[in-house]
């Protein structure tokens, strides 16, 4: 489904720079979580090689440019062109989302005294942290060559990364761990929910390149 969209877009303008411009917000907000894991994970300081709130204002002004592209292509080329609209209105959406939770993490990497450190949750989070990455990058490229085979295989390899964010931030909640200082525990159970919906946001994205409209943000049909 995808391929026909993507196939619309290069053949409109309008749609091709709204396209490009999508393209554009994954490249910044992957460039955004890159440096937030550094930072908070592995800097002592509260020192941060990127101004979050240039970067984020950009993100939402491709995003407004985004929605008047798709606005006016629809206003020309009418209905029949609807769906392909909208399809590029709704990631934008993910994509933006990624953006804030990649901002809030840089925040808390800013007022964390020192680097974050999992503790006994500290696999898990490494796991997590490399799958979410792996995710990120592999999603941007099957967007912009709208590979479905990829997209597929993407939504069942991590599918596990929801379930193993919320089980940790449960035993941080129960405090499963009386060793870890408040700072940390609240750093923790921030990060672990951050990382849950960045991904999940990028399997909606995932999700546009292989379901119809409506289906968006669902799990693939086997049939």
């Amino acid at each position: 489904m995808f391929k026909e969209w993507l196939h619309l877009f290069q053949k409109d303008s309008l749609m091709d720079r709204a396209y490009r411009r999508s393209s554009m917000m994954l490249d910044i907000t992957l460039s955004m979580f890159l440096k937030a894991k550094t930072s908070l994970r592995y800097t002592d300081n509260d020192q941060v090689d990127i101004n979050i709130y240039d970067r984020d204002a950009e993100v939402n002004r491709y995003q407004r440019e985004v929605r008047r592209n798709v606005f006016k292509h629809l206003i020309l080329r009418g209905v029949g062109r609807l769906s392909s609209g909208l399809v590029l209105a709704s990631i934008i959406i993910d994509i933006e989302r990624i953006g804030d939770y990649t901002k809030n993490m840089i925040e808390l990497a800013m007022n964390h005294p020192h680097r974050l450190h999992g503790r006994k949750f500290e696999t898990d989070l490494q796991r997590v942290e490399t799958a979410v990455e792996d995710n990120f990058i592999r999603t941007k490229s099957c967007f912009e060559s709208a590979d479905e085979k990829t997209a597929l295989q993407l939504l069942k390899e991590y599918v596990w990364v929801s379930r193993v964010c919320d089980d940790c931030l449960f035993r941080l909640i129960k405090e499963d761990n009386k060793n870890i200082s408040s700072s940390d525990a609240v750093s923790l159970a921030l990060y672990f929910r951050w990382l849950k919906r960045i991904n999940s946001h990028l399997r909606n994205i995932l999700s546009s390149v292989v379901n119809p409209f409506d289906r968006i943000g669902f799990e693939p049909k086997n049939d």
